[in-house]
């Protein structure tokens, strides 16, 4: 499990780990150029940003790979800035884990896997809205997904901190926990690609089988119920002792 290129510290992003600090450089770099060719009028987004049209009408094989590390090109950088961030809190810890290597192998293969996973969701829901097969998708949620499905199976009872709403919550329940919220704020309506999210977070758990086995597996089920049971019963033996206290203090303060 452990990587030979592990983290070393050094400058540059603080707190990011070599891989991850090239990929944040990389999408931050490339949104630049967006914004630059947007000026000019050159179509790089349209080249880039994967869809059903151009991928089977135009034969832009390239696009499940490129639209991975494209963003929206609006002047408020929100859509790229949020992904990088979210790659900033959680993929420095499985880097440190796997090396650089493995990483970046496992961030590009998730952000592919979902790429084609919006392009088979959008070719089928082309056949009742033709609209959608040319309806371009960037942005790097899927590969980042990816990588928060790995933390999660990784280090499953780790407690992470939502920073909206909140909230401590097991790492386990945090990508199931994304999608619902997602499906609450965003719904139907929005522009965000919860196909690409779902594709990216698959994609990471078919390559980290063995890993989903041990932590949803029967066994670990099992486990994780009669652990938790164990807690409510020792819950309710302190309540229990406390109670007896206070009532042993009260007949106390009343002989006195």
């Amino acid at each position: 499990m452990y990587g030979r290129n592990r983290y070393q510290p050094g400058g540059g992003i603080p707190g990011a780990t070599p891989m991850v600090q090239r990929i944040i450089v990389a999408n931050s770099v490339i949104w630049l150029v967006q914004m630059a060719m947007l000026q000019v009028g050159a179509p790089l987004t349209e080249l880039g940003a994967v869809s059903v049209d151009g991928f089977f009408n135009h034969f832009r094989i390239w696009q499940p790979f490129t639209y991975m590390w494209l963003h929206e090109p609006s002047a408020l950088p929100l859509h790229v800035f949020f992904n990088m961030l979210f790659l900033w809190m959680i993929g420095p810890q499985v880097e440190m884990v796997w090396g650089s290597r493995r990483f970046l192998r496992f961030y590009v293969i998730c952000g592919v896997g979902a790429g084609f996973a919006i392009l088979g969701w959008n070719a089928l829901a082309s056949t009742w809205n033709p609209y959608v097969a040319l309806t371009p998708t960037v942005g790097a949620s899927g590969a980042v997904y990816g990588v928060v499905t790995a933390f999660s199976l990784l280090w499953p009872d780790r407690t992470l901190m939502m920073l909206f709403p909140p909230m401590p919550i097991r790492a386990i329940w945090f990508v199931p926990f994304l999608f619902l919220l997602q499906l609450v704020i965003g719904g139907g309506g929005s522009n965000v690609s919860h196909i690409g999210h779902l594709g990216g977070a698959l994609v990471g758990a078919f390559l980290m089988r063995e890993e989903l086995r041990r932590v949803i597996g029967w066994r670990s089920l099992r486990h994780r119920w009669h652990r938790m049971r164990m807690r409510n019963r020792l819950r309710a033996v302190r309540r229990e002792e406390l109670e007896r206290r206070r009532s042993s203090d009260d007949d106390r303060r009343t002989y006195h």
